[in-house]
């Protein structure tokens, strides 16, 4: 699909002409993720958000469900099917991606993210949910919506979920080792004092 396709394509689904842009001009799925590392983190300072696809762009700073939407229409624009996946943590914050199929199951893409799903000396990932298709929803709930999206954050923890170890198997989970929890020290963006850190 060729960038006039993917722009009008973008405002015909509600982006202003500035973001749609900027999203249209991603051609694969490795440019998005490159666009979204680049992205600064979104640490709340003025409490919990949920923004749009819109409201994060115009705020130039995302944290994981924020950056998933984002990266869910850009796919979209793409040809993709616009997904989030939902992780599920014990004792650790949830994470949200926009996932694409590339050969492989949502179970195996979920294990992928284990080894670095953890908090301190222990492996955190327990869940993964069926991928939601953000078609199901209006796009004026998700792509320009002025206010946050917590529609969309409570449909995607409401969905069925499968889970990845038993708390028995988890209970045998081998801890990280020091080099790796120290390893945890290492930030693209620094965290503000007193913020917790959110995938």
């Amino acid at each position: 699909m060729s960038y006039p396709q993917r722009l009008r394509l973008a405002r015909q689904r509600g982006l202003a002409l500035t973001y749609a842009r900027t999203l249209a001009r991603l051609r694969t799925p490795q440019a998005i993720q490159d666009f979204l590392v680049e992205l600064p983190q979104n640490f709340e300072p003025d409490g919990d958000t949920a923004r749009s696809v819109q409201s994060t762009l115009a705020a130039g700073r995302a944290h994981c469900i924020e950056g998933a939407m984002v990266a869910a229409f850009a796919l979209w624009l793409q040809g993709h099917q616009p997904l989030l996946l939902d992780f599920s943590a014990h004792q650790d914050m949830d994470h949200v991606i926009a996932p694409f199929r590339v050969d492989r199951s949502v179970r195996e893409l979920a294990m992928s993210y284990f080894h670095e799903y953890a908090k301190g000396p222990r492996k955190t990932l327990r869940s993964y949910s069926r991928p939601f298709d953000l078609r199901t929803v209006p796009t004026a709930r998700w792509v320009n919506l002025p206010t946050d999206c917590w529609e969309i954050a409570d449909r995607i923890t409401a969905a069925r979920h499968y889970e990845i170890v038993s708390p028995a198997e988890a209970r045998r989970l081998r801890h990280r080792d020091a080099v790796e929890v120290r390893s945890d020290r290492l930030t693209v963006f620094p965290i503000p004092a007193g913020k917790k850190r959110r995938l």
